[in-house]
């Protein structure tokens, strides 16, 4: 296994700490151990931020919208779902990527803080997430936001919701999304494949840690085989239709195979992909601040950017 020198130096940081892992704290633990990593101090680029609230079944969801900072034009959207196994995330772990796209994009950059597990689950959480895209599309005019221009993008588990997202707007014709950003997307529970084996004990995500997120998310283990939840699982004419995507991986990351097995079904239902495995990466290179300056967080992120434009007609 090679990792490339900072992520490395992460990884051993880690490991020197003696933490327990996750799947032996509560949800409540695994949430502020993401949000102490994520303290780490790092460069973000400023933007301007308004919370509005999609109200979802009885209750409201706060809906962050960042915008690059002093630019008062009408923006192409994207509809961000986090990661951090469905448990953990929330706005402030995911801020510096955020703004990231946002900045460089540029574009408004919408993030749904949804319920996590197990408050919420499966398929409560998607459908969340589906009712708060609609929400935002409904106020586009007034929020100075261009719904024509739409893209989902997710990391993790984030990236697994934000195909599901697309799944269900194709379903209903409606909103009309132009690109998926998927990152190291989680796409089938099974967790049998190869890079499940050369990585069950990690770096940093193990199949036990992914193993107790699928618990809460979706206690009921039939579930877990839709295509909903397991999109690798969803017949080829679901996929057929589904806007063009981005699918990044990173080399030594259980749901490394997975992903790119997702791209590659997309492609065999005619669906326009690129997949780009970053060697020497981890799960969560794109996210964690402590590998922020590493190469491959650079130019993943950067990657993403250009996809992006080019979806957007950004010249």
């Amino acid at each position: 296994m090679h990792l490339m020198s900072k992520i490395k130096e992460f990884v051993e940081n880690v490991e020197k700490s003696g933490a327990k892992p996750l799947y032996e704290l509560t949800p409540k633990q695994a949430r502020r151990v993401l949000s102490d990593v994520q303290k780490f101090p790092v460069f973000a680029p400023e933007t301007d931020v308004r919370t509005v609230y999609a109200a979802v079944k009885g209750t409201e969801i706060p809906v962050k919208i960042h915008r690059p900072k002093g630019i008062d034009a009408v923006l192409p959207v994207v509809f961000y779902i986090h990661g951090g196994g469905w448990v953990m995330g929330d706005d402030s772990t995911h801020d510096r990527l955020v703004r990231e796209l946002a900045a460089g994009i540029p574009a408004a950059v919408v993030f749904p803080v949804y319920t996590p597990s197990p408050e919420s689950a499966f398929p409560q959480t998607t459908a969340e997430l589906s009712a708060a895209l609609k929400h935002i599309v409904a106020r586009a005019g007034e929020l100075r936001l261009d719904a024509s221009r739409l893209a989902v993008a997710g990391d993790s588990v984030g990236g697994n919701m934000a195909i599901a997202t697309a799944m269900n707007a194709k379903k209903e014709g409606t909103p009309e999304i132009r690109f998926q950003l998927l990152i190291y997307p989680v796409t089938d529970a099974s967790m049998a494949t190869k890079s499940y084996r050369d990585f069950e004990n990690g770096p940093w995500l193990t199949k036990k840690a992914m193993a107790w997120f699928w618990k809460l998310y979706a206690p009921n283990e039939a579930d877990r085989a839709s295509a909903s939840a397991s999109p690798l699982n969803a017949e080829i004419g679901r996929l057929a239709g589904l806007p063009p995507a981005l699918v990044i991986t990173a080399e030594n990351d259980v749901l490394r195979d997975e992903g790119e097995a997702f791209a590659r079904k997309l492609d065999e239902a005619g669906v326009p992909v690129t997949s780009v495995r970053f060697n020497g990466a981890i799960h969560d290179f794109m996210m964690l601040n402590p590998v922020a300056d590493s190469a491959a967080a650079r130019d993943a992120v950067l990657l993403a950017i250009a996809k992006l434009r080019d979806a957007f007609k950004i010249g």
